[in-house]
């Protein structure tokens, strides 16, 4: 399928449609150091309250009171390769990674509902990533100039670099209430509140063949900062088939999300150099709806395995206000495949000893997609790309702990890693949305697009506390 040339001509930046994914659609998971080592996979064994990120009917499986606070050291590697050469970049982060509770509220013997419990859960995560492209010098573009004698002159501009730079920090708190009924069936119920705070900036560099000059550009629209606030709620269930066999289902609402953004407007004055103005607005975007199953196997108190599937019942949406939103719509519309992951986690249980392992797999949010764009040789035409803007995702986790009695202590590494084509250069000069410098702007109908390698190695530790 091919992408919309208006919608590329015309949208503000790349990043909008990634971080439209990346950050508005797919909110911290960051649990503790036993949630992040089963990958997250707690959909039908519940029992705490990371169970609100998955499924609230496992606030109802709880049958004590837990408080746990989990340490977070994180590092992001991006490598971007193109032409034979690559960048690579690390980002490290620590930060108290979440937070969460439940409280259990025993009800009278006399009745089937045996528990009413509350639970709270706070999940952040640094949105920080920098990719930095090579450069190629075989991508040229031609550039008319005006000289100090007032005469047209071509020149050529020569690609030597890209870089898509992201600061910021997400977050997400759940509230909810689980009930147990007859210590058979388990119901539960959540509000969640999302919010986000990014800068983001694309800047590219290039070189002037008429006076060997280099220089940064701009990309229009960019810098841009968001500062952002959803909310969303769940419903889910859990029920024993047997002592052995559970099934679980939740469903999160689409996340209703206000956006306010300050952008930078580059423009061409009288005298012929550039300059800029910020401007700022709101824009209401919507995420998908989700759905998740879950089976889970407990043949004894010392082993547990679970299995989550997670499927997007809608796909993302931003509230029309012009051109550009229509367009991002239609984007979505035409290449969004809906959110497709699963989720598998064991624990074994060795008298106070707890070992833990998890694999998930996410599919790629985007269809394969035919650009024009640049090949290494610099020649432009029709390209296609599997794993477009985002790219397929594979997590494997693995932990350890011991339990105290009332204290207990976990510790657990995660590798997250993806591979994806990074487009990006792409500008309209009628549209005004190439990259600007302070003497002039660089335009061109076609992308380059580079190949990422994300690698994210995460380590966790949880002091938590049973009463």
């Amino acid at each position: 399928m091919s992408v919309s040339a208006a919608f590329f001509a015309q949208a503000q930046n790349i990043s909008v449609i990634k971080n439209s994914i990346d950050i508005y659609s797919n909110t911290p998971m960051t649990g503790s150091a036993k949630f992040n080592a089963m990958a997250g996979s707690n959909g039908a064994l519940g029992g705490d309250a990371n169970s609100l990120m998955t499924n609230p009917a496992g606030l109802g499986v709880a049958i004590a009171g837990d408080l746990s606070v989990t340490l977070s050291l994180t590092n992001n590697k991006n490598t971007s390769s193109l032409a034979g050469a690559s960048v690579g970049y690390n980002v490290d982060k620590f930060n108290v990674g979440n937070v969460s509770g439940v409280a259990t509220i025993p009800l009278s013997p006399k009745t089937a509902w045996k528990f009413i419990n509350i639970g709270a859960n706070f999940s952040t995560q640094s949105a920080e990533e920098y990719i930095e492209s090579p450069r190629n010098t075989n991508v040229i573009i031609a550039k008319q100039l005006v000289d100090s004698n007032g005469n047209t002159v071509n020149g050529n501009m020569s690609y030597l670099g890209h870089a898509y730079n992201r600061y910021g920090n997400q977050s997400k708190f759940n509230l909810g209430v689980g009930a147990n009924y007859n210590n058979s069936l388990y119901i539960g119920a959540a509000i969640n509140m999302h919010y986000a705070d990014i800068d983001q900036y694309d800047t590219a560099m290039f070189g002037l063949d008429l006076d060997n000059s280099v220089n940064t550009f701009d990309k229009q629209y960019t810098p841009f900062s968001e500062k952002s606030s959803g909310f969303s709620a769940s419903v889910g269930v859990i029920g024993k088939v047997t002592n052995q066999f559970r099934l679980g289902a939740s469903i999160e609402t689409p996340t209703w999300w206000n956006i306010d953004r300050i952008y930078t407007d580059h423009f061409t004055g009288e005298d012929g150099y550039i300059y800029y103005n910020t401007y700022g607005e709101s824009r209401d975007f919507r995420s998908p709806m989700k759905a998740t199953l879950s089976g889970a196997f407990v043949p004894n108190k010392n082993f547990a395995l679970n299995v989550d599937y997670t499927l997007g019942l809608t796909k993302p949406k931003y509230r029309v206000q012009g051109a550009a939103e229509t367009e991002m719509n239609s984007f979505f519309n035409d290449n969004y495949k809906n959110l497709s992951e699963i989720k598998v986690g064991a624990e074994y249980r060795i008298q106070a000893f707890r070992i833990r392992g998890g694999y998930a797999y996410a599919s790629s949010p985007f269809d394969a997609m035919t650009v024009s764009s640049y090949n290494d040789a610099g020649v432009a035409g029709d390209n296609n790309y599997s794993n477009f803007i985002l790219g397929d995702r594979n997590t494997i986790g693995a932990g350890i702990g011991y339990d105290f009695g009332n204290f207990y202590l976990d510790a657990t590494y995660q590798n997250i890693s993806s591979k994806y084509k990074n487009p990006f250069l792409k500008g309209d000069a009628d549209a005004g949305t190439g990259y600007y410098s302070g003497d002039f702007d660089v335009n061109t109908p076609y992308s380059v697009v580079s190949q990422v390698k994300n690698n994210r190695n995460n380590f966790y530790l949880t002091f938590g506390w049973k009463f």
